[in-house]
């Protein structure tokens, strides 16, 4: 019996032994997984912040999955979600189950879209007098008419260099285009007529364009079109209700162009502007923090079908445009004189008069790597007509602020150089040679990826120009709201202290 128990007690000891083991070896290997997981390098777009786009469903070379489950996709949407104040409860999986077996065809593209429209930015939009809009490009509406019927014809924007600040423009029509009977599908923000659903207020005026046609004086005015068109929006803007009772803060003004509502700003920067760039503008009245940047309309043509590679492509590096610039733009000459004598190097003075867009689009499409240098401000149109082109951007622009860099890790498809180390004799073009096939060549794949994001068109699709605009507005407006909601704080004791002095308070006065 002794000698029994014994035998039974090994056992037991080996078996315990070898669970002991077994469990050891599972737990070391699943924290190998993990520290490599959690050291691995990070997508170079951010999927989790662009909500409401299938465009990142599907996987590139960035290391997402080419399917995605259900349970993937739910928390990008839902970072949109939190945009929209969910009155609703959502139905059960067994509610949802019961309503698709009922529904036919039509009726699931009703439930989509209505799902679409709840999480989509809702934006209340001023019904403006056409001579802030549609009127600067000569439309004049029927009788009462503030907007064109888009279903029938749709009024042109100039083309040239006018295009590249046209944003005021593509964002406008994406609003009508979102009552429309049957809106295009991509909806990234709608148009609502309750100011109380909005999340936020636009402000059509086209101001680039304003500037761009009417900032010189007539021989008989004082002042401007551009100059009484912005002093009459400050007027009509400063007297809304809603203006008065935000600050302003909840408003969305577009002014693109450097130089445009160079007037008015000083007036309305409470709001979020939509620019180029922070160039001409103080930090207090525009900043990274408060305000959107979007690209440029690139102006030279779209490389459609692009079966170039490193090889094929015989120039090096290729700038063309003005050089003599005033500001920060000296770089340009200065980089002129260091680069003219280069080898496969193309760096010359260039404009869009006698078939320069042409040019420069051939010049673009047959060179590997193409300048993007400060001119009077950090940004250029050069750069998206880079993009546009699968030409490798090489930015030469130290104070540049790029379009959604909050998602998109431009690392990853331009090489960035400081002007000081730019400026050394040879350290440019060290750097771009010491750059080999296989490095460009990925590159320039992301560039294809990514080129969509830089498309502006009518009607808009998604993952273009206009719906990554509207989803960066998107990401603005918690901190809007958080601004509000602090600012009414002490709503309640200043309607007090005012009583106590014996007037009658506006809630308008609030702010």
């Amino acid at each position: 019996m002794a000698e029994r128990s014994v035998s039974s007690l090994g056992i037991v000891s080996r078996n315990f032994l070898f669970c002991l083991f077994v469990t050891t070896s599972v737990l070391f290997i699943l924290s190998w997984f993990f520290v490599l997981r959690s050291t691995s390098r990070p997508s170079f777009i951010d999927h989790s912040l662009l909500p409401n786009s299938k465009l990142f469903a599907s996987g590139g070379d960035n290391g997402d999955s080419a399917t995605r489950s259900e349970n993937e996709v739910e928390p990008s949407i839902g970072n949109r979600s939190i945009l929209v104040d969910n009155d609703e409860e959502e139905e059960s999986p067994r509610e949802n189950a019961k309503s698709d077996v009922k529904c036919n065809t039509k009726d699931s593209v009703v439930l989509d879209q209505q799902k679409e429209n709840k999480l989509a930015l809702k934006v209340f939009m001023y019904d403006l007098s056409p001579e802030f809009h549609f009127g600067l490009l000569d439309w004049k509406g029927r009788g009462n008419s503030v907007w064109p019927d888009i279903r029938t014809k749709i009024p042109d924007y100039p083309g040239g260099l006018n295009l590249q600040h046209s944003i005021e423009y593509w964002l406008t029509l994406d609003l009508l285009a979102s009552e429309l009977p049957n809106p295009p599908n991509a909806r990234s923000a709608i148009r609502v007529r309750n100011i109380s659903e909005a999340d936020i207020i636009f402000v059509p005026f086209f101001s680039s364009l304003c500037y761009n046609r009417y900032s010189r004086a007539d021989p008989h005015q004082k002042k401007t079109k551009n100059k009484l068109l912005q002093e009459k929006l400050v007027r009509f803007l400063t007297a809304q209700k809603e203006w008065k009772w935000s600050g302003g803060r909840d408003h969305l003004i577009v002014a693109h162009h450097p130089n445009s509502l160079l007037d008015a700003r000083t007036k309305l920067w409470p709001a979020t502007f939509i620019l180029s760039d922070f160039g001409r503008y103080p930090p207090n009245i525009a900043n990274v923090e408060k305000d959107v940047i979007a690209p440029y309309k690139h102006v030279i043509g779209s490389y459609v079908d692009d079966s170039s590679d490193f090889d094929s492509r015989p120039t090096l590096l290729y700038f063309q445009g003005a050089i003599y610039r005033k500001d920060g733009g000296f770089v340009r000459q200065e980089l002129y004189y260091l680069l003219k004598d280069e080898k496969d190097v193309h760096f010359a003075f260039g404009s869009v008069q006698k078939d320069g867009i042409k040019k420069a689009t051939q010049g673009m499409h047959s060179s590997k790597f193409c300048l993007n240098i400060a001119g009077d401000t950090p940004s250029s149109n050069r750069l998206f007509d880079a993009i546009a082109s699968h030409c490798v951007p090489v930015i030469i622009s130290d104070e540049i602020e790029l379009p959604y860099e909050d998602v998109l890790d431009y690392s990853q498809f331009c090489i960035f150089v400081r002007t000081g180390d730019a400026l050394k004799d040879k350290f440019l073009m060290n750097l771009i040679r010491s750059i080999k096939k296989d490095e460009w060549t990925r590159m320039w794949q992301k560039l294809k990826e990514v080129e969509n994001f830089y498309e502006f068109q009518y009607p808009s699709k998604e993952g273009d120009a206009v719906q990554m605009i509207w989803q960066a507005v998107a990401r603005k407006v918690p901190a809007i709201r958080l601004k509000l909601h602090k600012s009414s704080r002490f709503s309640r004791s200043l309607v007090h202290s005012e009583r106590g002095l014996n007037s009658i308070p506006s809630p308008n006065n609030f702010w």
